[in-house]
């Protein structure tokens, strides 16, 4: 649950990968040749699978998809220097754009119409329960997975003003019932307290009383009731869809070249205004401190799993590397700032093995989830308490989630706004060292940058390439990430898979 594979690529890359029809076979692709990249871009678009351009962000499709599509595009034309690729990337950033809330004219959980793209496939959520007279009564929470799925149900208790509630979640296979609760505020069975004091309850349940002034006994409606998962915008996907469109204005403003062409300087200034609105939509998540460091956190209410939390690192880093890119195309002296931060607080989190790899954990190493919290610490309102304090979520990060932070890293080591050299040798031993092994011959890799957990899945060794960004610091990471590709025998299926081929035509070249 902690690492929630739709934060990084598991619900657009798990499983064995299949041709996609009319594609040649793997046997016959170069992967670091453009005719490849290009069949590959061709395919996707035509399969109509998850990450297309015109897809909505309801389940990821924009920011574990769509998204790297509009970066495989940047370093394509990085690579080469063809504007076809950014005529490309312009085709795609219109459809993606259109797709912001705002102008679908949907909203988040405060019923704002903001200029990103929301999320509800991993938001907690809920549903407000009536009285017998209809109005607003409780409302029942659940922060475990697959919220859509679960249901309240309302029977009587065992005597006059008692309820039994019970919340089930069919797909989770789990129950939380709570029998003979009341809505009296000073009696001991009062429903927010009871569900409150048996938190952590199978399905994560947590209740709010909804009446202005709480007092006095009071029914819900008997009955059952679906509860529906809340629209978030998370930091993260808004970083990975916009983090290519900065690139782009990037691209234009410090090329005499394009800047002279009208479209794109015209689509350059559209694009930044467009990013700049998108990213400032989680301004009241950015953390600063006096020690020099900046971050992003759930504010406390969000309806998210771990409100009042620290986001993971990889999220924080997402918009990071939208920052990254603005500051180097304006030198606004806010986004240079915010990336120095971010920054310094990853930076803060890395550790050296004995290989002088890089290790770093998934929750960052000063925030609430790794050292968990009690209910008196009065952290969260949808998950109150998690852990055993000092010992939280301490996983290590995971290879496709630690693409984002080298990505981070590598831009902000770029522009020069963090990070040196050795940092960036250190990241690439990070692969070559701890990820990259073979299994029967054929080149794969382990889950987590410290060489742990196991052989990966697809859904995590198909992401190798996207650790390209420190390749020439260490020359086996491109050969082992093109052998990954070779042996699998990789066809076009998913965004990622683009950006991948992408990154091997751009290092191929460099």
């Amino acid at each position: 649950m902690l690492t929630r594979r739709q934060f990084g690529l598991g619900a657009l890359a798990a499983g064995a990968l299949a041709a996609l029809p009319g594609t040649a076979r793997a046997a016959g692709h170069d992967y670091t040749s453009r005719e490849t990249f290009d069949l590959f871009d061709k395919a996707f678009h035509e399969s109509g699978g998850s990450g297309q351009p015109t897809d909505t962000n309801e389940l990821g499709g924009l920011g574990w998809g769509a998204s790297y599509v509009l970066a495989s595009f940047v370093r394509m034309y990085e690579a080469y220097r063809d504007t076809y690729y950014l005529d490309r990337l312009i085709h795609n950033a219109d459809l993606v754009l259109a797709g912001r809330d705002s102008e679908r004219g949907v909203t988040d959980y405060r019923g704002l119409s903001l200029p990103a793209w929301r999320n509800t496939s991993y938001t907690a959520g809920g549903v407000n329960l009536l009285d017998t007279a209809g109005r607003p009564l409780l409302e029942v929470r659940s922060a475990l997975t697959n919220v859509n799925d679960a249901v309240a149900t309302v029977r009587a208790g065992s005597g006059e003003g008692r309820f039994t509630l019970e919340v089930a979640n069919p797909k989770k296979n789990k129950v939380s019932t709570f029998a003979d609760l009341s809505m009296d505020p000073a009696d001991p069975d009062y429903a927010v307290r009871r569900i409150f004091d048996a938190y952590p309850s199978p399905t994560m349940v947590t209740a709010k009383d909804l009446r202005p002034s709480p007092s006095g006994a009071a029914m819900p409606a008997l009955g059952t009731a679906k509860l529906t998962a809340a629209p978030v915008i998370f930091s993260v996907h808004t970083g990975m869809i916009t983090y290519p469109l900065a690139s782009f204005v990037r691209l234009v403003y410090q090329s005499p070249r394009l800047r002279a062409n009208a479209r794109y300087r015209s689509k350059a200034e559209e694009y930044l205004a467009a990013v700049k609105a998108a990213a400032a939509v989680h301004d009241r998540e950015w953390v600063q401190n006096d020690a020099g460091l900046g971050y992003f956190i759930w504010p406390k209410g969000m309806p998210v799993p771990y409100d009042g939390a620290e986001q993971p690192i990889n999220q924080s880093l997402g918009l990071g590397q939208t920052y990254a890119e603005l500051a180097a195309a304006t030198g606004d002296p806010v986004f240079r700032d915010r990336t120095r931060r971010l920054a310094r607080s990853f930076a803060g989190d890395l550790k050296t093995d004995g290989d002088d790899a890089y290790v770093w954990p998934y929750w960052p190493g000063y925030g609430k989830l790794y050292s968990g919290y009690t209910k008196a610490d009065d952290v969260s309102e949808w998950t109150p308490s998690y852990g055993t304090p000092p010992k939280g979520a301490q996983q290590f990060e995971d290879l496709s989630h630690g693409g984002i932070d080298i990505e981070f890293a590598a831009v902000a080591h770029r522009w020069g706004l963090g990070f040196t050299g050795r940092d960036m040798a250190r990241f690439a031993r990070t692969y070559t060292k701890n990820l990259a092994t073979t299994d029967n011959g054929v080149a794969t890799t382990f889950v987590s940058v410290d060489g742990g957990g196991g052989l990966a899945p697809s859904g995590q060794y198909l992401q190798a390439p996207r650790h390209m960004p420190v390749a020439r610091w260490d020359g086996a990471l491109f050969t082992h990430s093109r052998a990954v590709y070779v042996d699998h025998a990789v066809e076009p299926q998913y965004g990622s898979t683009l950006l991948c081929v992408a990154y091997l035509n751009w290092q191929a070249r460099q």
